[in-house]
């Protein structure tokens, strides 16, 4: 068993892994020289001179060092350099350690996607602090949970969140001190905490330098799942993770030196897919966005060269069917990467028609976000769009950092024929996978159990290497003993050139025992029958996958663009079955 050194009160079960050489003995010796020193260790010890434990927040101290006046963050008027911004997060962490936080003790943001909370990934973890961001969409209850549950020692809150804090306040006996992010681009809120940010950077000590982490495994953030039901689980990082899916992501995005990053996914999101430090160690500029708005998110392209940008495909569906005005001059080759839901091959293909370059990942919060990416093969450039985007849409294969990764049967863990068509569980294993869960040792061991994580969701893996998810577990439409994924049915509604939006989720039925139901969205101005929608699917599906309930309106969503599709099968189980016509 490997400690937790965070202050956590858990441990994780390392798994030993089989050694496949048959050279080796599994304690790493020659056979038969069990008692014998190897002579590479002889005298070669780690020491200062030679071995670090890795962090990002090296990257930060770096970008400062050698980029000290390369733009940093844009936020409305305000630019900080990265000079600027190393001493700010600086000043954090040395004000945070004289209100006497420190190693194992959590401080959570509720903040937007501003300049503090990106200053946050740094100056909290310098003093061996955890980060928790915070979900700015959940309700009250939820938030007093995560603050209770995390042992939270300091809040800080942003004013448009602030009838949430209140209300999550209010439930806590115990309360953290608070301190208010007062944004001057906000108007709005309350002010609720003892003092306010900048007036907190001011306590701080201006020849504070960057902590050094004393062990890699020591915890750097804590991510709640929005788990669909019971409490969310806390996810915890290690900075060896976060210093290695931070280089992950500018590895497999072909990240140049400089990029101009637009936020539109939320920093609170897996920490930003770990975007905050690959900022950093690619001495990038942040543009800042607090709503993610179409009109927004085209105008900041086209005012600061956005070069590269991350969200759902919520997100690439918002822009991609805004007003035609904003998608004039907008540069070809901007690089936008997608995950969070299976974005259909649609989606895709629209974006790349438009000119952006997409690149699709996948991953969940036990990973750090991404770390597996659908890379393109010399061979795609010579399809045609749409054929191309079949190909991205599928996950694909291991992050260049993310060590292992298979699609096996969930009991066995006995990997499935890559075929493209037998159906097993995704499993990964290696440096981008999660502590554990906080104070939650069962679950902790079960997503463990076997040496792997066990992802939950349901995949196919193809001749080539890549994998393709077919549904969530629990997901999967069973109608008359046939496997139907609401993924495929997903992604013919999306084809259709009158819905914006589609989501299918098992129904009840009394003779098929369950019944794809689909909820869709039309776009602005476009009308729609049930009688019609299935007309189209009998031409795209088998019969037995048609969707035999059909309601249009919005479509319920988390704050990270995933369908709530817990709460469509409530909904569904209201829905009348579609009259034949």
């Amino acid at each position: 068993m490997v400690a937790d050194r965070g202050g956590y009160g858990f441990s994780v079960a390392t798994p030993q892994r089989e050694v496949t050489d048959s050279f080796q003995s599994k304690n790493g010796r020659r056979d038969g020289e069990e008692n014998r020193m190897n002579k590479y260790d002889q005298g070669l010890d780690k020491n200062a001179a030679n071995f670090a434990p890795l962090t990002p927040l090296n990257f930060i101290e770096r970008a400062a060092s050698v980029y000290p006046d390369q733009a940093s963050i844009i936020h409305g008027d305000t630019r900080y350099t990265w000079a600027q911004t190393y001493s700010r997060a600086c000043l954090l962490a040395s004000a945070l350690d004289r209100m006497g936080i420190g190693e194992g003790d959590t401080v959570a943001f509720m903040g937007a996607n501003t300049p503090e909370t990106f200053e946050a990934h740094f100056g909290v973890p310098m003093i061996g602090a955890v980060l928790n961001a915070l979900n700015v969409r959940l309700d009250a209850k939820a938030i007093a949970f995560i603050l209770e549950h995390a042992e939270v020692r300091v809040l800080f809150t942003d004013r448009e969140y602030s009838a949430t804090i209140k209300a999550a306040l209010a439930l806590l006996t115990d309360k953290p001190r608070v301190i208010d992010i007062d944004d001057p681009y906000f108007e709005g809120g309350e002010l609720l905490g003892e003092t306010n940010y900048e007036a907190l950077l001011r306590t701080g000590d201006p020849d504070y330098r960057c902590f050094q982490v004393k062990d890699e495994w020591q915890a750097i953030s804590l991510n709640y799942t929005s788990g669909t039901t019971g409490d969310p689980k806390g996810v915890v990082f290690h900075h060896r993770g976060a210093y290695l899916n931070a280089l992950s992501n500018a590895m497999c995005w072909n990240m140049t030196a400089q990029p101009v990053y637009l936020w539109t996914l939320p920093m609170f999101h897996c920490n930003g897919w770990c975007f905050p430090w690959t900022l950093a160690a690619v001495a990038g500029t942040s543009v800042c966005l607090r709503h993610v708005r179409a009109d927004a998110i085209f105008d900041l392209i086209k005012r600061h060269g956005v070069t590269h940008f991350c969200g759902a495909p919520v997100v690439l569906n918002t822009m991609l069917n805004a007003d035609s005005k904003m998608h004039e001059g907008v540069p070809s080759g901007i690089n936008a990467m997608t995950a969070g839901a299976a974005p259909p091959a649609a989606v895709i293909a629209g974006m790349e028609k438009l000119g952006f370059s997409v690149t699709h990942v996948y991953g969940l919060t036990e990973t750090y976000g991404p770390c597996v990416v659908s890379a393109p093969q010399a061979n795609w450039a010579d399809m045609d769009i749409d054929a191309r985007a079949e190909l991205m849409a599928r996950q694909g294969v291991r992050a260049p950092l993310q060590d292992e990764l298979m699609v096996a049967d969930p009991e066995t863990l006995v990997p499935v024929p890559k075929d493209g068509m037998t159906m097993g569980e995704i499993f990964m294993r290696g440096n981008l996978v999660m502590k554990g869960y906080l104070k939650n040792p069962k679950t902790t061991e079960a997503s463990f159990a076997g040496g792997w994580f066990h992802s939950g969701d349901l995949a196919v893996w193809h001749e080539d290497g890549y994998v393709q998810i077919k549904d969530r577990s629990k997901d999967i439409i069973i109608s008359g003993g046939e496997n139907i994924s609401s993924l495929e049915v997903e992604s013919v509604l999306f084809r259709h050139p009158k819905i914006l939006e589609a989501a299918v989720v098992a129904a009840s039925d009394e003779k098929w025992g369950e019944v794809p139901c689909a909820f869709v969205a039309l776009k602005d101005g476009q009308e729609m029958t049930a009688q019609e929608l299935v007309a189209y699917c009998r031409e795209e599906l088998a019969a037995f996958k048609i969707p035999k309930k059909v309601d249009f309106g919005p479509i319920e969503k988390t704050s990270t663009g995933k369908v709530q599709k817990y709460l469509l099968r409530e909904r569904a189980e209201r829905i009348p079955l579609v009259p034949k016509a």
